[in-house]
């Protein structure tokens, strides 16, 4: 869904205003007048700009400036964008860790909202540490904390949730507008999240592999059994990589591995001299080539299935 209006906000004058923010950890201060202009929201990922324009409807405008092609958690956006991002009414963050940019720049704290951070005892910590490159984004490491949060779809609805609560307190006539677009967006979600119960449940226990080491979220929601490596899907593994695989697959017998993204042909015919098939679950952190964050959601599911026959 996406805004078709805009409609002008009110300013929040009040210690008492300010001070509620702080009880729902979600603090910023509007210093637009009515007659501004438009309640500009900048995020932070894809699925933020999904649920926001979901939630806020007609009432607000979302931009997220990231080019398609790179992956949002390790953009770092120009001094234009930033600058966007600071004249921005209200920034909203996915938090544990990610867009490690925000903690270098100067950006408004009293305008940011970290969408996870009610729930940030769940974050999960890894044990993995490894860094290597994403071609033109470069090095960089998959650190001790694990981020892309929206994979667990429970977790996913309280981020949306948490939004539905800040818009409110914005924009407080229209809050009943909110709560029917974020119990609309709740319902989608969690249909979604039961689709994937039920697709698993099937075979729980399967071993799995996962291209990347980004599935935390998922693996603990849905009970997977799950290793990850290493591999870039545009790009032919390596003999240590492959000499790797064989290690790993002598003590969990994978039968499939799980890609952000479609791998070469080189490499899928190189796992299935290993017996290994090839799914994609793309995480879906930047804008899609087609359709939305719910129809490649629901893509993602229905590609599982193939992995999880009785």
């Amino acid at each position: 869904m996406k805004p078709t209006g805009l409609c002008p906000i009110r300013n929040a004058r009040s210690f008492g205003w300010v001070f509620t923010f702080m009880l729902l950890t979600l603090v910023f201060t509007v210093q637009k007048s009515p007659a501004a202009g438009p309640f500009t929201i900048y995020v932070a990922n894809y699925p933020l700009q999904y649920f926001a324009e979901r939630i806020g409807g007609d009432q607000v405008k979302v931009v997220f400036p990231a080019p398609a092609d790179v992956d949002p958690a390790y953009w770092h956006p120009n001094v234009a964008e930033i600058s966007a991002y600071q004249k921005a009414d209200l920034i909203l963050l996915n938090g544990a860790g990610y867009a490690k940019w925000v903690n270098k720049v100067s950006l408004p704290r009293s305008k940011m909202a970290n969408t996870s951070r009610q729930f940030k005892d769940r974050y999960i910590t890894t044990k993995a540490f490894m860094t290597h490159s994403h071609g033109a984004q470069g090095e960089h490491a998959h650190e001790s904390l694990a981020f892309t949060i929206w994979l667990d779809l429970q977790l996913a609805v309280q981020q949306a949730e948490a939004i539905t609560r800040v818009l409110s307190l914005i924009q407080p006539e229209q809050k009943e507008a909110f709560k029917r677009n974020y119990e609309s967006l709740k319902e989608d979600l969690l249909a979604l999240d039961q689709k994937i119960l039920t697709i698993v449940s099937r075979a729980q226990s399967t071993p799995l592999l996962a291209s990347h080491p980004v599935y935390d979220y998922f693996v603990q929601r849905y009970g997977l059994n799950l290793v990850s490596v290493h591999w870039e899907p545009d790009e032919v593994p390596g003999g240590d990589q492959w000499r790797e695989l064989r290690r790993i697959l002598t003590r969990h017998p994978a039968k499939w591995m799980i890609w952000e993204g479609a791998p070469v042909q080189a490499t899928v015919g190189g796992l299935k001299t290993f017996g290994v098939n090839s799914l994609v679950f793309n995480p879906c952190g930047n804008v899609p080539e087609k359709g939305n964050f719910l129809s490649v959601m629901d893509r993602n599911a229905e590609n599982l299935c193939a992995a999880f026959k009785k």
